[in-house]
Formats: structure tokens, C-alpha cells, sequence
């Protein structure tokens, strides 16, 4: 009865390109241009429907009120009189990357035989620290079924940024698995968001066997080179590792590791001779989503930028020619989302479960999305210039925007919270 199913972050009306993640290239570099908050939202609807199209199960979650008011009061101030700063920090739209909203743990990994989830915290960017008590409210929703256990974050002092730092892997969605977290201690000039105290606490609140849990450190390397979060430089899905050479500060160690714990794991390993850690993080290879499809074929949803880059579609060419793990390749177009440093993986948290345990709400169909995509084209701005964030007129129809998706989905217990 367990399947993986995706959930996507549907983009916000208010998404901008204010650049607050530091150590996000992409959001630094693109920091000031003009976002296209309308299109973004439909090239994440278009990638859901591919992934429909695959044969996945497929679900969302909705963005967070914008501009977030209470967050605002405490700090003394509101939309119309903070400064630039906060005022963009209120407006971000960045939970449409749902990987970061939390850490799942698969039923048939926790003692307890329940599927548990604990919200990420977020704690390093100020502008991510007020999301989880939304992504929460939303959880508690969609995962209310007794076979669920949704966790509030750790405490602070500990950074955890969700499933973006954590693999799971196991001969199929619904066998047990190893889950190895993956945490920073150093990036240079940027900070690593994962603490490794963060990761153990997740690890027992879930309830997971300590055989089969790993606790792996990212390369300080990859971190200082832009990959703020581990799922920029590997991905798992089931008996395969996807990953750049320069991924992990102690590869020997930890392959070594995952091979005991699983002996027919398979490890893709990408040459740096091969592909340069810049040109892996620039088009965001790794934070391609790896899927098995319903015929089993290995698949990687990966953004066009890959296509775009040399070295990296060069590599893809040699491994599909090689009959490799990974036997399917398919592209999405998610540039808006691409611009602010977040690709295919970012896009989605993966939960395996009983699909009819989910609030129904919460996953869509063809029909589903064109519903989504009429709201979306009629109520999202076009565009968003940061000296516009604080504009009246912006303001409202970012509020009535959000309303109008809640009420098509039938949500309207989240139009407040």
C-alpha cells in the first residue's frame, strides 16, 4: 500500500528575487531582478503534471499568508512602515520549496510502524525562521491519519532545514530502509545550516533504529562552492546514491557504511574531472528529483538547465548510453524557481505512505490542476519588483490571490494560519 508520493510547493503570489539566502548563489546573483511570480507557479504546476504523466502520485502544499503580519508585530512594525529589509524577509515566498519543510521517516523505519514527520525549524535565514508554524498547521492536516506522527521542530540552538539533508534508502519505498542525515560544520564564507544535534533528535523522535541510521558530514568543500543544503550535490531513492565526488567530507567512511547496512546499494558517483562542483550546482544536476517509476525504471526530473550545461549534459549522454542506474532522463522548465536557487528536488518533500491515508485535499489530478492553473492565471501578479514590495496594491492582491487558491481547494481552515 506505500507509495512515494511528491508534494510541491505551490509558488507564492509574492515570490521576488530580494536575494536574503547567503551561501544561495543563484538567490545572490540574481538578487534585484524583476520575478514573474504568475509564471513561476504555472512552470511548478507544468512539473507536476509531467510528473502525472509519469505515473507518480502527486500532492501539494499552499503558501503561507504573505506579507506575514504577525511576525511584523513582533517586531514592532507592519507591511506599510518596515524597513526594506524586513519588509522582503515578511514577503518571501520561499516555502514553495517544500523539501525544506521537513524531515519523513517512512512507516516501516520507526519502531512504532507510524510515518513520522518533524518540521524543520529553519533557523540560519530570517526569512525562513516564521515559516513553520504554516507548514505545520498544514501538516497536521494532510497527515492526520493515526497512521501519521507529525513532530514540532527541535529547539533552535539546533539547525535542521528538512529533508533536503536527509536520504533514505531501501530495496523499495515500502520495505525498511536506512535514513542517513546529513550534516555541515564548516562552509568558509557560509554558514551549514544542518547541526548535527539537530539530526540526532530527529533520529529519535522518530523512532529509528540506530543500525540503520547514518549520520554523514558534508564537504565543507561543497558548502563554500554553494551547496547549502546536501540535496545540491546527492540524491537517493531507494538502492541508489546519485552524487558528486565532492559531496562528503569522509566518502571512504561513508560509502563504507551504507554498504554494510545495505549491501546492493548502488552509488553513482560523478567525477569532479567530469563535471566541476560549479557546473553541478549552477545547473542544479543533484537537485534533480530521482524517481522509480510504476515499470520500475530508475528516472531523473531534472531542470533544462542540465540540458544547457556541457559538462553535465555530456555526463548524462555517457550514462544513459551505459545502461547505468539511472535509465530515464526528463526535463522541466522551472527557471523561475531555478533563478532563486531551488531546482526540481527543492521543489517537493517525498513522503511514502498509504496514499489514502493523506488528506485528499492535499493531492492532485489533471482535473486539479486546471482548476489551480485558471486561479493562478487570474489572481497572481506578473511581475514583482522589490521597490514594489511594499506597495498597497501588491499587498492586496497577494492576500486575495492566497484566498482564492484556499477556497478552490476547499482549505479555508489555513486562510488565517
Amino acid at each position: 500500500m506505500i507509495r512515494e508520493v511528491n508534494f510541491d510547493g505551490i509558488v507564492g503570489p509574492s515570490h521576488n528575487y530580494a536575494g536574503l539566502s547567503l551561501g544561495n548563489l543563484a538567490s545572490t546573483r540574481n538578487a534585484g531582478e524583476v520575478s514573474s511570480p504568475r509564471a513561476a507557479a504555472l512552470q511548478g504546476l507544468d512539473k507536476m503534471r509531467a510528473n502525472l504523466a509519469l505515473g507518480l502520485v502527486q500532492g501539494l502544499f499552499v503558501p503561507p499568508p504573505r506579507p506575514n503580519d504577525a511576525w511584523l508585530a513582533r517586531l514592532g512594525t507592519t507591511i506599510g512602515e518596515a524597513q526594506p529589509m524586513l519588509t522582503a524577509n515578511a514577503m518571501s515566498a520561499s516555502t514553495m520549496w517544500a523539501a525544506n519543510a521537513a524531515t519523513v521517516s517512512p512507516a516501516p523505519d520507526c519502531a512504532d510502524g507510524k510515518c513520522h514527520l518533524t518540521v524543520a525549524n529553519l533557523r540560519t535565514m530570517p526569512h525562513r525562521t516564521h515559516e513553520w508554524p504554516y507548514t505545520l498547521a498544514q501538516l497536521r492536516i494532510a497527515f492526520a491519519d493515526s497512521s501519521f506522527a507529525v513532530h514540532d521542530p527541535v529547539p533552535t540552538a539546533f539547525g535542521d532545514e528538512g529533508a533536503a539533508n536527509h536520504m533514505r534508502f531501501a530495496p523499495a519505498h515500502g520495505q525498511p530502509g536506512v535514513e542517513v542525515f546529513v550534516y555541515g560544520l564548516s562552509g568558509g564564507a557560509f554558514p551549514a545550516r544542518q547541526h548535527l544535534e539537530a539530526s540526532r533528535a530527529i533520529a529519535r523522535l522518530h523512532r529509528l533504529d540506530p543500525a540503520r541510521t547514518l549520520f554523514a558530514e558534508q564537504s565543507p568543500d561543497a558548502i563554500a562552492a554553494g551547496a547549502f543544503h546536501n540535496d545540491v550535490v546527492a540524491v537517493a531513492n531507494e538502492r541508489v546514491l546519485f552524487a558528486h565526488e565532492q559531496a562528503f567530507a569522509d566518502k571512504e567512511r561513508f560509502y563504507g557504511e551504507l554498504a554494510k547496512c545495505l549491501p546492493d546499494i548502488e552509488i553513482v558517483e560523478v567525477p569532479a574531472g567530469e563535471v566541476p562542483i560549479g557546473d553541478a550546482i549552477r545547473s542544479y544536476l543533484f537537485n534533480s528529483q530521482l524517481v522509480t517509476l510504476p515499470d520500475g525504471t530508475m528516472t531523473l526530473v531534472a531542470p533544462t538547465e542540465c540540458r544547457e550545461t556541457p559538462s553535465v549534459a555530456a555526463w548524462i549522454e555517457r550514462h544513459l548510453a551505459s545502461n547505468g542506474a539511472i535509465r530515464r532522463v526528463e526535463f522541466v522548465d522551472v527557471r523561475q524557481s531555478m533563478a532563486n536557487g531551488g531546482g526540481p528536488a527543492c521543489l517537493r518533500l517525498r513522503v511514502a505512505c498509504d496514499p489514502e491515508t493523506v488528506d485528499p485535499r492535499f493531492l492532485v489530478d489533471a482535473a486539479k490542476l486546471d482548476l489551480l492553473a485558471d486561479v493562478i492565471s487570474r489572481a497572481w501578479p506578473e511581475e514583482i519588483a522589490i521597490a514594489d514590495l511594499q506597495s498597497p496594491e501588491l499587498v492586496a492582491a497577494v492576500r486575495a490571490a492566497r484566498a482564492a487558491l484556499l477556497d478552490a481547494l476547499d482549505l479555508g481552515e489555513l486562510l488565517s494560519g
